[in-house]
């Protein structure tokens, strides 16, 4: 069995294995696609498990392995799965046409979520339940702000507008909170 690297002899061996730990967690940070950050970090924890057994500390390198590299980056792939999804509401009885489909698959997988299409109650709260809501001439309404910029800032955008289709923010009274001779959009909760 050979001995461990030590640092005063061996750390033009031990350098180059080194250096890939903070270029590693750069290139994570910096990475926009969430699982290409999985892979990463997935990377990240395998370089540290060589580096520990090369060091000699054993122990540390199967810690790392198994709880850094193993366990943390199969939660993160489960919380990626559940969490990266666009709910969309449909009012109650209305079916997505394969046309609507066919434009909305491409333009959410480009911001990296799925979708899945939901059963609008009728004056039921969808609140925390659903991030849009589309209506029969096409218009998408989305919850969140912050969502609504990064979709109009895709391709799937202006697809969807040549299409024929709207998109605009749904507030977050929804229709049902509007109030009575407020501004033209409110009755469809459209925020001005």
């Amino acid at each position: 069995m050979s001995l461990p690297l030590d640092l005063s002899g061996n750390l033009a061996q031990l350098l180059p294995i080194a250096a890939l730990l903070p270029l590693t967690a750069i290139l994570m940070v910096l990475q926009r696609n969430p699982y290409q950050t999985l892979v990463l970090r997935g990377i990240l924890g395998a370089i540290a498990t060589l580096l520990y057994a090369l060091l000699g500390a054993a122990d540390v390198a199967l810690t790392e392995a198994l709880v850094g590299t193993l366990l943390s980056t199969t939660l993160y792939a489960i919380a990626l799965r559940s969490s990266m999804v666009f709910r969309l509401a449909l009012p109650e009885g209305d079916v997505l046409d394969s046309k609507r489909r066919a434009l909305l698959e491409p333009w959410l997988q480009q911001a990296f979520l799925r979708l899945e299409v939901i059963d609008a109650p009728r004056g039921g709260s969808l609140h925390g339940r659903c991030h849009g809501q589309l209506g029969g001439d096409g218009e998408l309404l989305i919850r969140s702000g912050r969502l609504l910029e990064q979709l109009l800032s895709l391709d799937g955008a202006l697809a969807w507008r040549q299409a024929g289709g709207t998109i605009a923010r749904l507030s977050p009274m929804g229709p049902a909170g509007a109030e009575a001779g407020a501004q033209p959009g409110a009755q469809l909760g459209v925020q001005p």
